[in-house]
């Protein structure tokens, strides 16, 4: 057993978002990386697949989620399942204020942009 305690060294921010590591492979996992999302009001992250299945849990706020050409809005105690190698965007629903998520999915994993661009996944290493 191991407690992990977050830390600001292994939280990454972007213009998007700041993700905060918590179990990952470099923490002592094996089999799955999770992390904690937080996106203030009005922020949204690129479109990008992912190429491992994931699950945001919504702690907080109201997360729009557009997937395969669907867009849903998940709210604080939901869940939300997202396929591998699907384009997809995430962000703070609009008029719904910072949104804070805690999403697990197998560890590795990277993201691909629209232009096929591959990149790493930081927080989830």
């Amino acid at each position: 057993m191991k407690v992990i305690t977050p830390t600001a060294d292994r939280t990454v921010t972007t213009p998007n978002a700041a993700m905060e590591s918590l179990a990952t492979p470099s923490q002592g996992s094996t089999a799955l990386s999770t992390w904690r999302v937080r996106m203030e009001a009005g922020q949204a992250g690129p479109v990008h697949a992912i190429d491992r299945e994931q699950v945001w849990m919504v702690v907080s706020g109201s997360l729009a989620v557009t997937c395969g050409g669907r867009t849903e809005t998940a709210a604080a105690g939901e869940a939300v399942l997202l396929p591998p190698d699907v384009l997809r965007r995430l962000g703070a629903a609009a008029g719904g204020g910072a949104v804070e998520a805690l999403v697990v999915m197998e560890a590795g994993g990277s993201a691909v942009t629209e232009d096929g661009t591959r990149h790493p996944l930081p927080w989830a290493e």
